[in-house]
């Protein structure tokens, strides 16, 4: 039996998650999904996907806690949950592993299944982690990030353990390994690499060749899928396919961000362009204009063929939905693992890291230098040839 364990406080995780399970069942394989609840749960019962809620529910203000102490983005010393939170959620997967005969759990960012896992003697496959993965840290693949050189960034995430203060508290009362890095908290016994080769640069054969040494759990495997977004089954609103049909338009889709930081993007933005704004489950009604028009939870996959450019915060989820239909993004990354995301397009020209201050500069050179979308358009001719759920599908099948 497989168990999809997605977090549902984040946008992304809830989708991906939704297409490793239409892949799996499509093979036959038994699936389960289970899920501490949270902001985007709905989007589980939209798809008509059975899940089991298990350990105290997530409220959506947990939810909104959680993402402001998540990695990278909160203080390093504490571990986004409480020991006594933790220690539940890791006891309750546990006891739910077991009862239903689990034998692989799929997670996107419920990091609790670190130590549920451990506890009930199951395999972790993982896929959150994205391209920040090992090869990419000996290659010095991250870019500098607040004020730290390359050199320093890269040879930190094996070698230190922020954020694992808490997981390694309840993995002794556990009586189950620690976490002996950062890096090891995001990586599973299988973890996925939901990227193209040709964006990662790093090839297959030296991925999978990998083997974790100092500062990883033993037994760690690396593998490449291809690009794994959302196709969410949701409509485009009438209102949206009529603005987008008289363009060009910037699509600002910055998901599980502070909502501040969507309100200063938006006025940032050339005063002469339409803006699409996907504000989720965020009121960002006030910003709506004639030229602005405000959105809630948007099929990016549908609408990302259809603007000049998008805006995002560089998670996997939105930079592959836009590199999928061939249109260059700006990206504002709050935390490494988007900051690589964008850097790895930007080395290829179809990305550009911006912040607020500069986004309005970068926005007009981005909107009227084709380089940027033949540069993309490079990137969705790689992703054309790539199943990214189908090979996910076949990977956690032979873990």
């Amino acid at each position: 039996m497989i168990c999809l364990v997605p977090h549902c406080g984040y946008l992304s995780a809830v989708s991906r998650m939704l297409e490793i399970y239409r892949a799996l069942r499509a093979r036959g394989a038994p699936v389960r999904v289970a899920t501490h609840g949270g902001t985007y749960e709905h989007l589980l019962r939209a798809a008509g996907v059975p899940y089991d809620q298990i350990g105290p529910p997530m409220t959506a203000d947990r939810c909104a806690r959680f993402l402001r102490d998540e990695l990278g983005v909160g203080p390093v010393r504490q571990s986004m949950y409480s020991d006594s939170e933790l220690y539940e959620y890791a006891t309750a997967e546990a006891d739910y592993f077991r009862a239903h005969r689990v034998t692989t759990v799929v997670t996107g960012f419920t990091l609790s299944t670190v130590l549920s896992t451990r506890l009930a003697g199951v395999k972790l496959v993982t896929e959150h982690a994205g391209s920040w993965v090992p090869p990419a840290f000996e290659r010095r693949l991250l870019p500098p990030m607040r004020g730290l050189p390359r050199r320093l960034v890269n040879a930190a995430p094996p070698r230190v353990r922020f954020y694992c203060g808490g997981f390694n508290r309840v993995a002794a009362r556990l009586g189950v390994a620690p976490v002996p890095s950062l890096a090891a908290l995001v990586l599973g016994d299988l973890s996925l690499v939901p990227e193209s080769p040709d964006v990662l640069g790093v090839a297959p054969a030296d991925l999978e060749a990998w083997r974790p040494g100092r500062g990883y759990r033993p037994g760690t495997r690396l593998r490449y899928t291809g690009p794994l977004f959302a196709h969410l089954d949701v409509p485009l609103p009438p209102a949206v396919d009529e603005f987008l049909a008289d363009g060009p338009v910037v699509y600002v889709a910055v998901n599980s961000s502070p909502p501040a930081l969507v309100r200063a993007l938006i006025r940032a933005l050339p005063k002469d362009t339409k803006v699409l704004v996907a504000a989720t489950v965020y009121d960002l009604e006030s910003e709506s204009s004639d030229r602005i028009m405000v959105a809630g939870v948007l099929p990016s996959h549908l609408i990302m063929p259809r603007v000049a450019l998008a805006v995002t915060a560089g998670g996997q989820g939105t930079v592959q939905t836009a590199m999928a239909a061939g249109t260059p993004l700006l990206g504002v990354p709050l935390q490494p693992e988007q900051d690589l995301n964008l850097a790895l397009l930007e080395r290829l020209g179809a990305a550009r890291r911006t912040r607020p201050a500069t986004i309005r500069t970068d926005a007009a050179r981005m909107l009227t230098d084709p380089i940027h979308r033949e540069a993309a358009a490079r990137v969705q001719k790689a992703y054309a040839t790539l199943d990214g759920p189908g090979a996910a599908a076949e990977a956690i099948l032979h873990a």
